[in-house]
């Protein structure tokens, strides 16, 4: 009898345990956002969006807050200020366009059009389907982003998966870049496999990822120890990312973009890397590199960054991952450099 109940119990936990993993690791739905009113720009009228107070509060008054959709249902949030010159600023993982908040503060807003859009599954843009996270996906997006915004000409500055996204994007309406900064990112293709983190082959298994960024660990409360200066990241700072990926009704992009990383030429999109890289290398315009050094994960890069742009001038900062917040000014007085060589080339 003993052994029956055993039986039956061991039975029915392991039912349990599949319906747990099915739920658990499933695709996730399309979540859009609404807005109330109207922001109005050359390009035309976009949805506003406006922000919770708890976004708010890091922004000022001119700061403008709007919706961009770029596939049937899939809206990109965008902050802009500033009436000048454009400037693309692409964040990465799992941040938001507010990354870029305290640059903005620096530059001068009627020098420079600061538009800083968030990835599709991060901050106020949609949620997708997990399975619907990919390079190519997020390059579509968001050149469809600068498309319906009229854009004629601007400068980039991509980080972290912002670099080959936003650079990708670039690509496929090659005349648009004037100018690149480069921050922690990536941008050469693999002509070698890589050696995966050891945390990256955990996520990538199947429930096991699940469990330990969407269970156990929450993503957000790690990025302090990837920055030089912890507090550079306060608490109310990491629910201003996390609250609208956790608050949604579906919290995926951050496991999902994760597993986006490629470690082999022979990957899928080892390809649309390699193309992203011939872009950037071959685009004649300025080019400069603002590096963290503190980065644990990217700080010893730079000299790859280096031979990818011989002729960039680099500024290396004890600045952590997420340099904007420790370095503001740095990236801010090279994107002004940047601006010059533009106006001295016209």
């Amino acid at each position: 009898m003993l052994k029956k109940i055993l039986k039956r119990g061991a039975l029915a936990l392991l039912a349990a345990g599949v319906v747990w993993g099915f739920a658990i690791t499933r695709d996730g739905t399309l979540e859009t956002p609404t807005g109330t009113g109207v922001v109005t720009l050359d390009a035309g009228e976009f949805e506003a969006f406006p922000l919770p107070d708890y976004a708010a509060q890091f922004v000022d008054d001119d700061f403008q807050s709007y919706l961009v959709e770029v596939a049937p249902g899939i809206m990109v949030h965008v902050l802009e200020v500033g009436t000048g010159y454009p400037v693309y600023l692409q964040h990465g993982l799992p941040t938001s366009g507010f990354l870029y908040r305290r640059i903005a503060e620096t530059l001068p807003r009627d020098e420079f059009r600061l538009i800083m859009p968030t990835l599709v599954g991060l901050g106020f843009s949609s949620k997708v389907p997990a399975s619907q996270h990919s390079i190519e996906n997020h390059i579509a997006w968001m050149n469809t982003l600068l498309e319906e915004l009229e854009l004629t000409e601007l400068i980039f500055v991509g980080h972290d998966w912002g670099g080959p996204i936003g650079a990708g994007a670039l690509s496929r309406s090659p005349d648009l870049m004037q100018g690149m900064v480069v921050l922690n990112t990536v941008l050469a293709a693999l002509d070698e496999p890589r050696e995966v983190p050891a945390i990256l082959r955990l996520i990538r298994i199947p429930v096991v990822g699940e469990i330990i960024l969407e269970r156990v660990a929450s993503i957000y409360d790690q990025l302090p120890s990837f920055q030089n200066d912890p507090q550079s990241l306060p608490p109310e700072l990491l629910d201003l990312y996390r609250r609208p990926v956790e608050e949604s009704g579906n919290a995926k992009a951050p496991l999902a973009i994760a597993r986006m990383s490629v470690f082999s030429p022979d990957a899928p999109e080892a390809a649309l890397l390699q193309t992203i890289e011939d872009y950037v290398v071959a685009v004649d315009v300025p080019v400069e590199i603002v590096w963290g050094a503190s980065d644990p994960r990217l700080g010893s890069g730079l000299a790859d960054m280096q031979a990818l742009f011989p002729q960039a001038t680099a500024v290396e900062t004890d600045a952590g991952h997420f340099l904007q917040e420790e370095a503001p000014e740095e990236i801010a007085a090279s994107i002004q450099r940047i601006y010059r060589q533009i106006q001295l080339a016209d």
